[in-house]
């Protein structure tokens, strides 16, 4: 699964974002901690888990790894040399964040 650029640079980024749930279901607050005492992860592992399984994300590391060899894949030509981007353009989306 090859990710948008926008999405792969929120994805892949060290910057950590947290939400908070209000008013959450019992009975969801429940499944996800029997779901996480089960695959012995804590609560805010498991919801990051199953937010990503409903959100059709990839999460585990190889996943991660084939999917950043097949975007280095997509950035050479049939040539082999690398296409970067237009300069121009990366100055004027850094400067709109």
């Amino acid at each position: 699964m090859y990710l948008l650029p926008e999405l792969h640079k929120m994805h892949y980024s060290n910057k950590m974002t947290s939400l908070q749930v209000r008013d959450l279901p019992e009975h969801i607050h429940f499944k996800l901690l029997e779901l996480s005492r089960r695959e012995n992860r804590s609560l805010a592992q498991q919801a990051i888990s199953v937010l990503a399984v409903g959100l059709n994300l990839v999460l585990d590391s190889k996943a991660r790894r084939k999917e950043a060899i097949l975007a280095t894949e997509v950035l050479h030509s049939d040539k082999g040399s690398v296409v970067f981007p237009d300069p121009v353009h990366l100055i004027h989306v850094d400067r709109n964040r």
